[in-house]
């Protein structure tokens, strides 16, 4: 048995993140879904420890203290990312969009726990079968993991990854043929039909010398670190009122805090891609670790109420993409923001990404709906799920 500390085990994870890169490359079924390569890589580490476990063996004893760093800096960054300044750029739209998001996750966690109490389950498994992994996606998953143990739903890490696993699969599955009827049914055209090219999502930026970049790395990891820092003192004084939450939701407030501060005043000077590739790459890092870390042998016995599950959830979720339609404008970008929202309500906003981009590649650009969507799905939606998720487990707990 390996037994490491957690410098080794953040290796290894490193080890499983760029074998679930080569496994995403050398499997194109996995990159057309938007399978993340660190919970790939980590998959086939649990997997492997699963089959040693039938066997009466452990292969690995993993020391996961930098795991909770990680996942906070991932959300810290999320929080830094969030600024109000782009509500005011459709931001009638983008609140609309929002409140419908916000809706449906509701809506997600009270079907989850209808199941689970039809199956005699703890009613928070439908919660974490809900919102906290369908539209939160495995991150989202693995960080409230240890509140849904808590309160009593056991095994909550390995039903998180794969409800959130078969989430990303069925959204990246079912969006483009659900808006492909839409968009027939209605006769719907894009504002712009010559045009079969998504949007380019990369600005053109000026060329920035070797000291500027440095510099501008060194800012944003401070003022993630600083958010960490303040935001464990906003989480303990939450956490003292007697409310249960994530330990990255004071950080993510701080980090909005900053972020809108430095909107304001341009003091900082924040850099958003340099912020998202630190996010990104703490983010990859966490989830090699946690996935490395599952015990995917607790899972057994709830692979029926999690298929039952998951079918409700996308009959709904299809279902509902006729509101989105009828609230955005009931036009062709309307229709493409319901892919978009299928995308990352069952998985990621790279599901969603994907999912528009297929659409748009046939059937013409959609300008509003690369705009609208992402900011939602990738920001905005984060705030407002953690505080329904909070929310429920704080009742039912």
């Amino acid at each position: 048995m390996l037994q490491l500390d957690a410098v080794q085990t953040l290796a290894l994870a490193g080890i499983a993140l760029f074998l679930g890169y080569a496994l995403c490359r050398a499997i194109p079924v996995l990159g057309r879904y938007n399978l993340p390569p660190p919970v790939i890589g980590g998959l086939v580490f649990a997997i492997a420890a699963w089959i040693a476990h039938d066997r009466g063996t452990v292969l690995f004893e993993l020391d996961t203290g930098l795991q909770s760093p990680l996942m906070i800096a991932f959300f810290t960054t999320i929080g830094v990312n969030a600024s109000l300044r782009l509500l005011k750029i459709s931001g009638r739209q983008v609140l609309v969009f929002l409140a419908l998001a916000t809706v449906f996750a509701v809506a997600q966690n009270l079907l989850g726990m209808a199941v689970a109490v039809g199956f005699d389950l703890h009613p928070l498994f439908g919660v974490l079968a809900g919102s906290t992994t369908l539209t939160g996606g495995p991150a989202t998953g693995l960080a409230f993991a240890p509140l849904f143990e808590a309160a009593g739903v056991e095994g909550a890490e390995s039903i998180a990854v794969a409800a959130a696993m078969s989430g990303i699969v069925l959204g990246g599955l079912i969006g483009g043929p659900v808006i492909t009827v839409l968009i027939r049914r209605f006769g719907l055209v894009s504002t712009r039909p010559q045009d079969h090219d998504a949007p380019d999502d990369a600005v053109a930026a000026p060329a920035l010398t070797e000291a500027q970049r440095e510099y501008g790395a060194l800012k944003s990891i401070v003022v993630i670190l600083v958010a960490m820092w303040l935001g464990s003192w906003v989480s303990g004084l939450i956490s003292a009122t007697g409310i249960t939450l994530p330990a990255y939701v004071g950080a993510m407030l701080v980090g909005a805090l900053i972020r809108n501060i430095d909107d304001a005043t341009g003091w900082i000077g924040m850099s958003v891609p340099t912020t998202d590739l630190i996010g990104n790459v703490c983010l990859a890092l966490f989830l090699s670790v946690a996935l490395m870390n599952l015990k995917l042998w607790e899972l057994a016995g709830l692979a029926l109420p999690l298929l039952v599950n998951l079918g409700l959830q996308v009959g709904m979720v299809a279902a509902f993409c006729l509101v989105v339609f009828r609230m955005m404008g009931r036009d062709y970008d309307a229709a493409v923001m319901g892919g978009g929202f299928i995308g990352f309500m069952l998985g990621t906003t790279a599901n969603a990404m994907a999912v528009m981009r297929t659409l748009v590649e046939r059937y013409g650009a959609a300008p509003r709906a690369f705009l609208v969507a992402p900011l939602v799905g990738a920001f905005f939606i984060d705030f407002t799920n953690a505080l329904i998720i909070t929310g429920f487990i704080n009742v039912w707990s």
